[in-house]
């Protein structure tokens, strides 16, 4: 029987445990062997033996008992490539050399009924090099040979159905493993590599509903049992991060900016120079890419980098089924709460240094964020956020479904106390500020060991401090069972200003993309500045003005924002993204059409040459218009 045969089978007969004798043991379908357990691959350690400026290396594609959500937890058997003589790895082994180097691997197919095809063996930075994929039939060997000169970040994939990478899902994803070619003279130890996989019994798409089993792992496994990395204050961290999986993964990083020091496809790696790294707190990762980032935090505590896609960060049930309906009544939100594509980072003080992950100044700036409930006969009640400063000016109530805009300025401390007067758990994050860990958001997890922060339950408070270091554009939300409460109005913007600068709303202008709260609906729209029908923006002839654009949608991650007046893409000038300002030299004109995803910022310079009538858009991957916002010019 083959492995597609088997992952074919209901989830009841797939789902095996391992363990001798252990509880809930299920047997294996008949024609079936228990497999050997797969080894779950923290990528540190490089495959083959590198001898005179040649890797050599055998790689086996055979039958793995994989368990992604912990040792004791149900497994499943999947392909999974081994090194000769060694267990099966998921992601695969690693392949880790110096530039220049010359590779020669032998692959054998061991896998029960399967011919398997490898794509990815092949050379980087040689001219002409032909990637041909290999295929093997069963028990079939090949030796293959080739090059690799160019330094950067690259995978190899296979598959059991001939499909391409595009629509490679079920079994497949597994069959993935690292390429990292390093300059010549580097020192890498360091450095950490992680491969995304899923495994799901669809393909992704804008609007992935309707599936019954995904999962998402990081180095194969799935949050909270994914690797916990530690650092300390000070250190420079660098990452290897691929996406192999056929999925749109924007990739988060709380608390810090990382610059994306190199961008891949698999098949080719950019390297920027300094002056061309972005400086982000979320990169969108299509399908197949891959990406070398390098950080340095300055503040301790936990923090966590996660995909910023509420469904592949929800908890679920065993091997990805459908877990029951979140409820919000959880002890720990971050381990209860929070599945797939998350890793967790400790940072600690440097030695001799206290922590002051729980330190911060009290506000100078003291805000009210209320969260109050509707019902509307669903089991989704609509939530709403009301906005007030101080201890006498009145509550800010908002037009649509989104939060009113908190406008903050920079090194001016501030104090938000967030009252939870809905029915459930909550707690809010303060996306792309650099604060204290313990405010950051992340019920069960934000702060140190000793001191975690909690989640808002109904009638309770929280209050959250943070001195923004930096102007910019950012975000707030709700990172408890996020689908649900952000697309039911828990999100919103946050403007810091320059010292001393005042908010000026004629020419400082915001546009929100988000999710409707009704399933239906959110299948062929989105909402801007929290309604479908939103007021129109209004601009004058002849004058500069900033427009401030955010993606916090649920499902729409490759989505882009254009402006076009009739059927003509106007032009902008970019000016920031996710709050970091660009370089002056990066600041220049170009047509009015970029893609933002899920948990992006972007701000863009307008200034309109004449009266007339244009239109801000939201528009899918595929280029299918969401929402639409009227733009007014005036004389």
């Amino acid at each position: 029987m083959s492995v597609r045969s088997l992952i074919s089978l209901p989830l009841a007969l797939l789902v095996t445990s391992f363990a001798p004798g252990g509880a809930g043991q299920l047997s294996a379908p008949a024609g079936a062997t228990a497999a050997e357990r797969a080894t779950l691959n923290d990528n540190r350690q490089p495959a083959g033996t590198l001898r005179d400026g040649v890797l050599t290396l055998r790689l086996d594609a055979r039958v793995a008992a994989w368990h992604p959500d912990g040792d004791s937890a149900l497994g499943a058997d999947v392909p999974a490539f081994a090194e000769d003589g060694g267990s099966p790895q998921i992601p695969g082994p690693l392949v880790r050399v110096p530039a220049g180097t010359r590779v020669v691997v032998t692959v054998r197919n061991s896998l029960p009924g399967d011919t398997v095809t490898v794509h990815g063996l092949h050379s980087r930075g040689v001219a002409g090099a032909a990637p041909a994929p290999i295929r093997l039939a069963p028990g079939e060997q090949r030796d293959v040979a080739f090059q690799l000169d160019s330094a950067g970040t690259y995978f190899y994939w296979a598959t059991t159905s001939g499909r391409t990478f595009r629509y490679r899902v079920r079994e497949d994803v597994q069959l993935s493993g690292a390429i990292i070619v390093d300059p010549p003279n580097a020192r890498p130890d360091a450095d950490r590599v992680f491969v995304i996989t899923m495994w799901s019994d669809t393909i992704g798409a804008a609007q992935p509903r309707g599936r019954k089993r995904v999962l998402y792992v990081i180095n194969g496994r799935s949050w909270p049992h994914t690797e916990r990395l530690a650092y300390t204050v000070g250190d420079t961290v660098r990452w290897h991060v691929i996406n192999a999986t056929p999925d749109i993964h924007p990739m988060h990083l709380h608390g810090f900016y990382f610059d994306v020091e190199s961008r891949g496809n698999g098949m080719a790696d950019t390297t920027y120079a300094a002056a061309l790294q972005d400086r982000l707190v979320t990169e969108l990762m299509i399908a197949g890419q891959a990406m070398r980032i390098r950080w340095v935090p300055d503040r301790d505590g936990n923090w966590v980098f996660h995909c910023h896609t509420p469904e592949h960060i929800e908890k679920r049930g065993p091997l990805g089924t459908i877990a029951a309906e979140h409820t919000g009544h959880v002890e720990n939100h971050a381990i209860e709460g929070m599945g797939g594509l998350v890793v967790g980072v400790h940072v600690a003080p440097r030695p001799g240094q206290r922590s002051t992950a729980s330190t911060a100044l009290p506000g100078r700036r003291t805000f009210r964020l209320l969260i109050d409930e509707t019902p509307n006969g669903t089991s989704d009640p609509e939530l709403s956020f009301a906005l007030g400063e101080g201890r006498r000016q009145p509550m800010r109530v908002p037009r649509g479904r989104i939060g009113p805009p908190i406008v903050v300025n920079v090194g001016e401390p501030v104090s938000i106390k967030v009252v939870n007067r809905s029915s459930r758990e909550t707690a809010i994050h303060w996306h792309g500020i650099e604060l204290e860990s313990y405010f950051d958001g992340i019920a069960g997890f934000s702060g140190t060991p000793t001191q975690l922060s909690p989640a808002i339950a109904p009638r309770d408070s929280f209050e959250a401090r943070f001195t923004p270091p930096r102007p910019g554009t950012f975000i707030y939300h709700s990172h408890v069972d996020e689908a649900r409460q952000q697309a039911g109005g828990l999100t919103g913007a946050i403007v810091v200003l320059a010292p001393g600068e005042r908010y000026n709303a004629a020419t400082d202008l915001i546009a929100v993309a988000t999710s409707p709260a009704d399933s239906a609906t959110e299948k062929r729209a989105v909402m801007l500045n929290g309604a479908l029908d939103p007021e129109p923006l209004t601009l004058k002839a002849g004058v500069p003005h900033r427009l401030r654009m955010i993606n916090i949608t649920v499902s729409r991650p490759g989505s882009r924002f254009e402006l076009r007046q009739d059927t003509t893409l106007m032009q902008w000038r970019l000016l920031a993204r996710d709050g970091a300002e660009l370089p002056q030299h990066r600041k220049v004109m170009e047509r009015a059409a970029r893609r933002l995803s899920i948990g992006q910022t972007m701000d863009v310079e307008i200034t309109p040459r004449a009266a007339g009538s244009l239109r801000l858009e939201f528009r899918a991957v595929e280029g299918t218009l969401l929402g639409s916002m009227p733009v007014n010019v005036t004389p």
